[in-house]
Order: structure tokens, then sequence, then C-alpha cells
């Protein structure tokens, strides 16, 4: 049996490396909410005292950003792996292939830029919520009738055509490539930002769940990246996030009329 071809060789360490580096990336994330989550729900002490604050100062704030931002790329980057994976193993085959990992990590960057910018609003969000007396110190919804309007908009949103259309696209990597194909680093970074609009677009209402079951909330987050995950890779994905839709919009309107 004939081994592989050097082209297949380069492809297969290809692989390796991306899928290297979203794993390194995804857990030195989950390394920071981990502890942080731990100490929230314990002695607050540790690496999460800093939440324990009167006065929100630019340094509170830039931490609570900071949280928000690793937060996003720890919980959205697993479901973005099959993308990258395509895309680097797509650069690798074109005329421009000797830039192929400048061009992956463009692609990335963009990617992370958009919920870099989600992070920012979820931030404002937050302080806002808690000045309104919305969210309890622990940061998860205050009352009974804002965590059912939260729960019944995201399962109304998860309904909705744009919803699906978004995706479409999260689950169909190679059609977003073909469609939106720039070259260049540059064109690398343009299609970065709009597959992270589309992972915005699909993922932004199950987020607010977050002020729901709190933010820092471990069980919260590891549930709502899994279901991510498996809402765009799984193979009966796009049906399960009808059906969350379904039962989230039902959990929402029993818990506005209990």
């Amino acid at each position: 049996m004939a081994g592989p071809t050097p082209l297949e060789s380069l492809l297969r360490r290809d692989r390796w490396l991306v899928g290297a580096a979203l794993t390194v990336a995804t857990v030195l994330c989950w390394a920071w909410i981990v502890p942080m989550a731990r100490d929230m729900y314990g002695a607050m002490t540790g690496s999460a005292a800093w939440m324990m604050t009167a006065t929100w100062d630019f340094t509170h704030l830039a931490l609570l950003f900071a949280m928000w931002v690793v937060m996003m790329a720890g919980m959205m980057l697993p479901s973005a792996a099959p993308t990258l994976l395509l895309y680097a193993a797509v650069v690798r085959q074109s005329d421009d292939h000797e830039h192929a990992s400048a061009r992956v990590y463009s692609f990335a960057g963009g990617y992370l830029l958009i919920w870099t910018v989600f992070s920012l609003l979820a931030t404002v969000a937050q302080r806002l919520l808690a000045r309104l007396l919305l969210l309890t110190p622990m940061m998860e919804a205050q009352n009974r009738v804002f965590g059912g309007i939260l729960v019944l908009a995201a399962g109304v949103y998860q309904l909705t055509p744009f919803k699906r259309s978004c995706l479409t696209y999260c689950r169909s990597p190679a059609e977003l490539i073909v469609r939106f194909w720039r070259p260049g680093a540059a064109g690398a970074w343009r299609m970065g930002i709009v597959s992270g609009l589309y992972c915005l677009g699909c993922c932004w209402a199950l987020m607010l769940l977050l002020f729901v079951g709190g933010v820092m909330n471990l069980w919260w987050i590891a549930a709502i990246t899994v279901f991510v995950l498996l809402e765009k890779v799984a193979p009966l994905g796009a049906q399960g996030g009808r059906l969350s839709g379904v039962l989230l919009a039902l959990a929402g309107i029993w818990t506005l009329a209990a």
C-alpha cells in the first residue's frame, strides 16, 4: 500500500497543529474560568475576590470585561474548530499555502473579534442590570419575572428564520468558506469576522441564559457550551435547536405564570 503523499502529510500535520492550538487556547480559558467560578461560589478570597467591591472603577470594569472575553473564547472555540480546521486544509491546498498559518490565525482573530465586541456589550449590560437591581451579587436573575422573560426570549429566538439561517452556515463551514472566500491574510480576517457574525447571530440569545443561571455558574456555563457545540456539529443539531426553542419558550411562560 502506498504511503501518504507529501501534500497529504502536510495537511495531516496542519490539522494537528491547528487542533493543538485550539485545544491549548480552550484549556487556558477554562483554566481561568474554573477556579474563578469555584471561588465565587466559595470563599471569594482567591481569583474572584475582585468582584467583592462596592465601587466599580476602571480596573474592576476591565477585569469584568476580561472575564467575559475569556469565557466567550472558552465557550465558542470548540464549536468553531470544524470551520478553522477546514479553512486550514483549504488554504494549504491554495496557491498561497506558504502563508497558511498566518491566514488561519487571521481567520481566528476575526472570529474572536466579534465575540470580544459581544463581551464588551455583555459587560455594559451586566453593570446596567446590576444597577437596576435585576441581578443578584452572584450575577444571576434577581426575580422570577426577569428570568422568565430572558428564558422566553431565548426560546422564541431559537425558532426564528434568522436563527436558522445563521445556524445553517455554522453547521456548513464549507458553504461559508466558498461563499465568502477572500485571498490573503486580510481576506482571512474578513472571513473570520463573517464567521463570527453568523456564530453570534446563532448563539447570542443563548448567552442571555447566563444571566438566568448565573454568569459564573460553572455547570451553567458548561451546559451552554456543550449545547452550542452539539447544535452546530451533531447530526440532528438543527432539529435539537428547534426543540430547545419550544422547551425554553414553555419554560419561560411557565416561569412567568407561576
